[in-house]
């Protein structure tokens, strides 16, 4: 037992304790000065947005370019680890973890929430008149945009970044392994301790917003169908009764406790989803979801670059508010879902990665919103229910209005509670295995005292952003601390690039080539035409690991590994090559 305790407390650096005092500082600011904490994000958020819009616009549609190329191309064959590696989980309990982690409660809450509010009141970039038909195939459209690509590209390459780096380099499993390739060494010193310190703070805000989320509409449906007040001490004791049950599946591990609940959310998801589907007006469902998939792809480049320089002072708000809010609230889920879906994804190739983490989410999130959105807009055009004018009072309700119009309305409210429920505590198990993680040098399966600190810490957050305004502090939050996370990933984007056309590309100085018996080799060619002598004949050398053979440098030369540590390749040692990153 103590030999247990003096490991994790070896694993506890810097980075550990600022983090958990810069959460401490956070959480006395927003519980003993929350006006203040009010006022300055108020003020940051419209600075933010103001000045830093058409970064986001450019940034996010950029990452989808930057992973449909390595798909498409001969990187996409790279596996995430060594050549010999295969996926540790089955591709659909794979699909159901990233799905529950990346979106979860987020899409139940907005599921007919968001496709009514922009039905009751139209992006200003279209139909004119809220509640008619064109407001609705807009709606539509906009909220398949909010939800698409662009967001499953963020995780993507955080994820993508963070795999390959780990599980093919052996670096370490933090944000700041991932900039060796820029950073050099340097990740090793204050530079990469403050960019892991601010992976992990925002972090834990990311998946508190999502707690706050989970709690008012979990609230709301108790509300709705058991007339339970709605307030702040009840959300506090719904965010306190999930952690107790946090607990529980932390506890479990990862191959357990994330597993199954990620499985009963994907079963929980579909039932209610095929039940609006077969009750409801399953044809018109179903022809909203294939011509919102056309409408979406049709104006797909018309939204992403819609910076509103040419529209009105009512459209540049709608945009803050919408779609700029949309992209910074991905960026402060993404190191969180991006960490969590990294580390699933070993075994996988680029290109298997690339389509399972852009399409297949994708492809649900259309399903979910076509049927759940889709039946409330039904029952409005038709006129059999006022779903617009209840998410207008009350956004939180949205879902159990609409459920309230089908027969069993109120036991399938309550399933839909479960629902965000067991999302609720994913959420929490899969944010305090990463942020356990992070705090502990990037350790793959962390202490579980250290994942059960950081559950109660990000309840706190959670409470502190409730206690701040709400929704309105949550997506202050999210936009402000969006900005600087939208730089690492274009520096985690450009590292990345550059680790894999080390790899692959000839010109860079060598080939990877696979030995008779299935493991990778060097090849060191000859040097550039521009060298005063001429490099030795290439020749080949076995090489255990396929990190090894992508990361060699030729003869002579002084390659560091991704952690820091200095490799060489002496000429005296002719025969021999070094695995960078290895212990």
């Amino acid at each position: 037992m103590t030999q247990t305790h003096d490991k994790e407390r070896s694993k506890l650096g810097p980075v550990f304790y600022v983090s958990i005092a810069i959460a401490v500082l956070f959480v006395i600011w927003g519980v003993f000065f929350s006006e203040s904490m009010e006022s300055f994000n108020a003020t940051a958020m419209s600075a933010v947005t103001g000045a830093f819009g058409w970064v986001y616009l450019l940034a996010t549609t950029s990452f989808i370019v930057f992973l449909v190329f390595l798909a498409l191309s001969r990187f996409g064959r790279i596996r995430l680890g060594k050549d010999t590696d295969r996926p540790e989980f089955s591709t659909g309990a794979w699909l159901a973890m990233l799905f529950s982690a990346g979106m979860g409660i987020g899409l139940v809450f907005y599921g007919v929430a968001e496709p009514l509010t922009h039905y009751a009141a139209p992006p200003p970039f279209g139909a004119s008149e809220g509640a008619t038909p064109e407001a609705a195939r807009l709606a539509m459209q906009y909220t398949f945009f909010h939800w698409g690509l662009h967001a499953w590209a963020i995780y993507g390459l955080v994820a993508l970044s963070l795999a390959y780096f780990q599980f093919r380099k052996g670096a370490r499993g933090l944000i700041s392994s991932v900039f060796y390739r820029l950073l050099g060494e340097r990740v090793n010193g204050p530079i990469g301790k403050a960019i892991d310190v601010l992976a992990i703070f925002v972090t834990a805000l990311g998946v508190a917003t999502s707690f706050g989320i989970g709690a008012t509409q979990i609230n709301s449906g108790l509300n709705f169908v058991f007339d339970v007040p709605e307030n702040i001490p009840v959300q506090v004791v719904i965010i306190v009764v999930v952690m107790i049950l946090f607990l529980v599946s932390a506890v479990s591990g990862l191959n357990r406790g994330i597993r199954y609940l990620s499985n009963t959310n994907i079963a929980l998801f579909v039932a209610i989803m095929l039940f609006v589907l077969v009750l409801g007006p399953g044809l018109f469902l179903l022809n909203i979801f294939t011509e919102s998939i056309g409408n979406y792809l049709q104006n797909f480049l018309t939204m992403s670059f819609n910076s509103g320089a040419f529209t009105s002072e009512e459209g540049e708000d709608w945009l803050q508010s919408w779609t700029i809010f949309y992209w910074a609230w991905w960026m402060m889920w993404v190191m969180w879902v991006g960490t969590f879906i990294a580390r699933i994804s070993k075994g996988r190739t680029i290109r298997e990665f690339v389509a399972g983490v852009l399409l297949v989410p994708c492809v649900f999130s259309f399903l979910w919103f076509s049927v759940m959105g889709g039946a409330a807009l039904d029952l409005d055009l038709s006129g059999a229910a006022d779903i617009g004018g209840a998410v207008a009072e009350d956004i939180n309700t949205a879902l159990f209005v609409t459920l309230g119009e089908f027969p069993l309305g109120t036991v399938v409210s309550v399933i839909a509670m479960i629902l965000i429920a067991t999302f609720f505590i994913t959420s929490a198990d899969s944010a305090a295995f990463v942020l356990a993680m992070l705090s502990t040098d990037g350790d793959q399966n962390p202490p579980w005292r250290v994942k059960v600190m950081w559950g109660v810490f990000v309840a706190f957050f959670a409470f502190v952003l409730l206690l701040a305004g709400g929704l309105e502090a949550v997506q202050q939050v999210a936009i402000i601390t969006g900005v600087p996370f939208t730089i690492l990933l274009i520096g985690m984007g450009v590292s990345l690039f550059k680790a894999v056309s080390d790899e692959v590309l000839p010109e860079r100085g060598h080939v990877v080539a696979p030995a008779p018996d299935g493991s990778p080799v060097l090849r060191h060619v000859a040097a550039p035409e521009s060298s005063a002598e001429p490099g030795p004949a290439a020749e080949e050398t076995p090489v255990e690991g396929a990190g090894a053979s992508a990361a060699a440098e030729p003869r002579g030369a002084t390659a560091p590994a991704p952690d820091g540590r200095a490799t060489s390749h002496g000429a005296a040692s002719r025969d021999s090559t070094a695995t960078p990153g290895a212990d």
